[in-house]
């Protein structure tokens, strides 16, 4: 019951997640992490946003299978393909959302970061950096929402070029308000995956 209850905590998540990132698709902002690499990479390429996320994210699971753990990874594999269809769903599904660009922004970060959270709350991921941030977080303590900012900055620096100053500026207060929220969080995803195991473990010998 503990393990449905937080599988649909994730799917929550994602659904939250993947509205986010749609909003900032359909105003030209773009957002950080691996996400933010997709959607570069859907603006010069006619690939789709969801299959290019996945193809991203791949190389990080190299450092969650080995640092991170074989439950963790697969939990967060799972993450990134649901986030992945989801994101084509609310393509088809949904009509292109007209929305004041700093609106968008500040809605956007509370959608992605309340999102994320959940789904790092209960022991998965979106795989990329939120990976390299909980392996930096685990082995040197640094918080976890420090390192997004960082990193998800340094990638809108890069996407200047394609989306203009003023949308980089409100990307960036995306970033920041989602990065907040995900920094406040209390619980490691890794220790909650390894507790759950060790309950699916216990009750299967009960």
């Amino acid at each position: 019951m503990e393990l449905f209850k937080k599988s649909l905590f994730v799917l929550v998540g994602l659904i939250l997640t993947s509205l986010g990132i749609k909003l900032l698709s359909d105003t030209s902002l773009i957002f950080g992490g691996t996400a933010g690499i997709a959607t570069i990479f859907s603006y010069l390429t006619s690939a789709s946003w969801g299959s290019l996320f996945f193809i991203v994210n791949l190389p990080f699971f190299f450092i969650a299978i080995q640092e991170l753990g074989k439950w963790f990874t697969i939990s967060s594999l799972l993450s990134i393909t649901g986030i992945s269809l989801l994101r084509e769903w609310f393509d088809l599904i949904t009509p292109v959302i007209e929305m004041n660009m700093i609106f968008a922004a500040i809605i956007s970060g509370l959608l992605i970061g309340i999102g994320v959270t959940f789904v790092l709350n209960n022991g998965s991921s979106l795989g990329g950096i939120h990976i390299l941030g909980l392996y930096i977080d685990k082995k040197f303590g640094v918080n976890r929402g420090l390192i997004l900012f960082v990193c998800d900055s340094m990638i809108i620096i890069f996407a200047l070029a394609l989306v203009g100053w003023k949308r980089a500026l409100l990307s960036i207060l995306c970033i920041f308000i989602a990065s907040n929220i995900i920094g406040r969080y209390k619980k490691s995803p890794i220790k909650v995956m390894d507790r759950d195991k060790e309950n699916i473990i216990g009750g299967s010998h009960a």
